[in-house]
C-alpha cells in the first residue's frame, strides 16, 4: 500500500513539474515571412494585441520573457520591447537609461558589464524584487521563435547592430522593427527588404512624407496614436485600402482609467472605431475585454 501511494505521489509530481502538463501559451507560429506577411494584413474585424513591454500584470517585470509567457498562457499576442547596451556592448533588455525603476540595481545601465547585471533581480510595477533577472536580447529571439512577435523599439542600440542580430538568427518572421520615419525605415529595408516594420505616422504630414518614399505598404503596421480621436478615421480609411494595420497605444491613456470596467470599455471602444492593433500594458485585461 505504502508503494501505490509512493507512486501515486511521484505521478502527480511529475505531472506538475512536466512542460507537457503546464498551461499551454497561445501561440503565434509563422514558418515563413510570406506566411507572417499575411497574418497582419487588414481584414475587418481582426483584432490583435500588443503588450507594451509584455505586461506589468499579476506582478511580473516589463520587458521579461516570463511577463510574455504569462501573457501568451491568457491570449495570443505580440509583444514591443526594449533592449539596451550593457557597458561591454551586450543588448540586454531594460527599458530605462536607468537599472533604478525596474530592477534592485542603481545607476546607468551603460555602466555595468553584462556579468554585472546578471546579479540584479527584477521589480514589478509596484517596485517590489521579483525572482527573474534580465535577459538579453538574444535569449528573448531565441525564445520567441515559434510564439509570438518581438517588435524591438529604438533605445540605444545603433541600428546596425539591431539589423545583424535579426540577420544572425534569420529572425525575420517573427521580430519587428520601430522605425520613427522614413529613413530608419529605408536603412532596415536595404539590409533586408523583408524586413517588418512597425511605422509611426501619427500626422498628415508623416502620411505625405511615407506616400513620397515610394517604400512598400506590405510589410508593416502603423502607429497612429494613443487615443480616439476623429482625425483617426482618414488614417483608418487610407491604410485599409493599402491592407494595413493601424495600432493605438492605451499604455499612456486608458491603461491609466481607474477601474477594470472602464479599461474594457475603452478597450473595446478603439477596435470598435477602426483600430485593428492595440498596444496595452495590461494585455492580458484587453484580452478579457473583448472575447
Amino acid at each position: 500500500m505504502k508503494k501505490s501511494y509512493l507512486a501515486l505521489f511521484t505521478l502527480i509530481a511529475f505531472m506538475q513539474a512536466s512542460p507537457v502538463f503546464s498551461q499551454k501559451l497561445h501561440k503565434l507560429n509563422f514558418k515563413t515571412v510570406e506566411e507572417m506577411y499575411d497574418y497582419f494584413k487588414y481584414q475587418p474585424g481582426k483584432k490583435i494585441i500588443s503588450g507594451h513591454r509584455g505586461t506589468i500584470e499579476n506582478q511580473m517585470p516589463e520587458n521579461s520573457i516570463p511577463a510574455m509567457e504569462a501573457v501568451l498562457k491568457h491570449t495570443p499576442a505580440i509583444f514591443e520591447v526594449d533592449p539596451r547596451l550593457s557597458k561591454d556592448g551586450v543588448p540586454v533588455m531594460v527599458h530605462d537609461a536607468t537599472l533604478d525603476r525596474t530592477t534592485t540595481g542603481k545607476g546607468k545601465v551603460a555602466d555595468f558589464t553584462w556579468k554585472e547585471l546578471q546579479g540584479l533581480k527584477l521589480k514589478d510595477h509596484q517596485g517590489n524584487p521579483t525572482k527573474y533577472k534580465i535577459n538579453t536580447l538574444e535569449e528573448m529571439i531565441k525564445w520567441a521563435k515559434g510564439k509570438t512577435i518581438l517588435n524591438l523599439d529604438k533605445k540605444d542600440l545603433p541600428m546596425e547592430m539591431t539589423a545583424e542580430i535579426i540577420r544572425k538568427h534569420n529572425a525575420y518572421a517573427w521580430v519587428w522593427v520601430t522605425v520613427h520615419n522614413v529613413e530608419q525605415a529605408k536603412f532596415y529595408l536595404d539590409k533586408n527588404p523583408k524586413q517588418y516594420l512597425s511605422m509611426h505616422i501619427k500626422t498628415e504630414k508623416d502620411l505625405e512624407a511615407f506616400k513620397a518614399s515610394g517604400l512598400p505598404y506590405d510589410r508593416m503596421i502603423v502607429y497612429i496614436g494613443p487615443e480616439i480621436k476623429p482625425s483617426n478615421q482618414a488614417m483608418y480609411n487610407f491604410f485599409k485600402e493599402k491592407g494595413v494595420l493601424c495600432m493605438i497605444s492605451t499604455a499612456p491613456t486608458y491603461d491609466k482609467l481607474p477601474t477594470v470596467a472602464e479599461r474594457a470599455e475603452k478597450y473595446r471602444a478603439v477596435f470598435a472605431d477602426g483600430a485593428t492593433v492595440l498596444e496595452s500594458d495590461l494585455p492580458i485585461e484587453v484580452g478579457n475585454a473583448i472575447k
